[in-house]
């Protein structure tokens, strides 16, 4: 098939062809915010609309578009479902086995009575780590309970839950998002990482502090700042150089492992003088217990679940590690990777859109990790049984998403939908730095998916970014962790966080409760790309 050439103009205004080209994007947005449909009912219709503006008005080849469609959802089936399924595996067979649940009991136990620590060591440590194994909103379905069983008002619960939440989600459910932008832009997967995790190791700094602010208020703080200092930087401390040097699949875990273990360690030797609850009351500590250092360490019963919860994430790690790492040619293995071409309506060049079929992905090593972890829990037929019904209950509306949603993507681009939409929104110059992340805001706002932000708007992002010669790797960085931020305000993750709570069918009240806070740290997200658009550019070429 000859290269499809792309049109950048269709309309012969810049403006307008900017704005009917936002109309995929603005069906998807309507349909999921103002319709209430479902993601994966959205998406097909997004995708009827989307081939249909690609030929009809772009004047893309009905056969090109179609096999763009299926080469890019067959993308989002191998590269973003294959994986994100298997994580929630491993995480179902925990549960399954009792592993999870002991090892949550463990770490509550060592939590003490301050709300500060329970906070920090909970929604934040373990927060991070079932968001780079899960994501979805579960990690606000399994924090927030905790935390409401900790004296912590139901609302508010959420709301702590929901901004520890923001920092990890990039590199959630084993690195999805990123591993999504990736294909859509065809930028190198690791470069991405390495892009991503510079952002997100400025933008971590903040959280914790909020966190605690949020329980316990400005005497909380006061006292409990060093609290706030260790969860920072311990959880940077794993994820950064995890993110530069592994790829995006294991910073979120590896960085709440060495969170876990710092706080753990920093409270034998410091606590705060003073036991707050939630609202920055003053507690008594319970008789026969006691808050000070060196308090409260497991019995022997407790060490076991703690080292039986933790086995499995180490099998991940090593299993991850050695079969991804720059070390490995298993990845790379590509036996076919079929593809369409056009050309460019940006730069007369030609591009491809591409299928590359690579057997030993990270989705198979998180299968083999899974076979051995099993090997170390010895799940019984029962256990399996209920583990996968549970997986496909959890899991089978993002299953569809994923292909439909890359399908959707891979068209826009084919079609040239996205230069046209680029080159519309490059008119603002340099303005437009402040706008990356917001896009990023708003789409996984109302879609609920980072992945699906970053696969939609990519491409796009990656044109805006060449039109105004700024490092490529920046405004696709930023819509990515813009999304991020955008969570704790997203319908469909709150739809899912708020499920084992008292706020089930009250959506708009935790969206509305999450807002401010929401957008003081997207605030703090267009100052970091700032620094890195002005101060730091090196940092973000490919």
């Amino acid at each position: 098939m000859a290269p499809f050439p792309q049109t950048l103009d269709p309309v012969g205004s810049v403006l307008a062809s900017t704005l009917i080209a936002l109309v995929p994007v603005a069906v998807l947005l309507v349909l999921l915010a103002g319709f209430r449909l479902s993601a994966w009912q959205a998406v097909i219709i997004g995708s009827v609309v989307t081939v249909l503006l690609g030929v009809l008005l772009w004047g893309a080849p009905v056969s090109g578009s179609l096999a763009a469609y299926g080469l890019g959802a067959a993308t989002g089936i191998w590269s973003v479902a294959w994986i994100v399924f298997w994580g929630v595996v491993i995480y179902n067979t925990m549960v399954t086995t009792g592993a999870f649940g002991a090892f949550k009991d463990w770490l509550v136990e060592q939590a003490t009575g301050d709300i500060r620590v329970q906070t920090i060591l909970m929604a934040w440590a373990f927060g991070a780590l079932m968001e780079g194994l899960v994501g979805f909103g579960y990690p606000w379905a399994v924090v927030a309970p905790i935390l409401i069983a900790l004296g912590v008002a139901d609302l508010a619960a959420i709301r702590v839950a929901a901004i520890a939440n923001n920092a990890p989600v990039s590199y959630g459910a084993l690195g999805a998002p990123i591993i999504g932008l990736a294909a859509v832009t065809g930028l190198p997967l690791m470069d991405l990482s390495a892009s991503i995790g510079k952002i997100v190791a400025i933008l971590a700094l903040l959280p914790p502090f909020v966190l605690i602010y949020l329980v316990s208020g400005w005497r909380g703080l006061r006292t409990g700042w060093p609290l706030g200092v260790v969860g920072a930087l311990s959880y940077i401390a794993g994820q950064f150089p995890t993110s530069q040097y592994l790829g995006p699949y294991l910073p979120d875990i590896i960085g709440s492992l060495v969170c876990f273990g710092a706080l753990l360690l920093f409270l034998r030797v410091w606590r705060p003088a003073v036991t707050l609850g939630f609202g920055g009351r003053e507690l008594e500590p319970p008789v026969g217990r006691r808050d000070g250092p060196g308090a409260n360490r497991a019995p022997a019963g407790g060490a076991r679940a703690a080292v039986r919860g933790l086995v499995p994430f180490g099998i991940l790690v090593a299993v991850v590690v050695a079969w991804t790492g720059p070390w490995s040619p298993l990845p790379g293995y590509t036996p076919f990777a079929p593809a369409v071409q056009a050309i460019s309506s940006l730069d007369q060049k030609a591009t491809s859109t591409s299928f590359k079929w690579a057997p030993f992905v990270a989705g198979t090593a998180i299968l083999v990790s899974w076979l051995l972890i099993c090997a170390f829990l010895r799940p019984t037929g029962r256990h399996l049984k209920e583990t996968f019904r549970a997986t496909f209950q959890q899991m089978w509306g993002a299953l569809l998403v994923a292909p439909f949603i890359f399908g959707l993507a891979t068209v826009f681009n084919y079609s040239g939908m996205a230069n046209s939409m680029a080159n519309g929104f490059s008119k603002l110059g340099s303005f437009y730095i402040v706008l990356a992340p917001i896009l990023g805001w708003i789409a996984v706002a109302l879609s609920g998916s980072n992945t699906s932000s970053n696969a939609v708007f990519g491409a796009f992002q990656l044109s805006v970014a060449k039109l105004l010669n700024v490092p490529l790797l920046l405004f696709p960085s930023l819509n990515s962790v813009g999304a991020e931020v955008g969570k704790p305000v997203a319908p469909q993750t709150a739809s899912v966080g708020v499920a084992t709570t008292s706020m089930v069918r009250k959506e708009g009240d935790v969206i509305r409760y999450n807002m401010s806070w929401t957008l003081v740290i997207l605030g703090y997200l267009i100052l970091i790309g700032l620094l890195f658009y002005y101060v730091f550019p090196g940092a973000m070429q490919v």
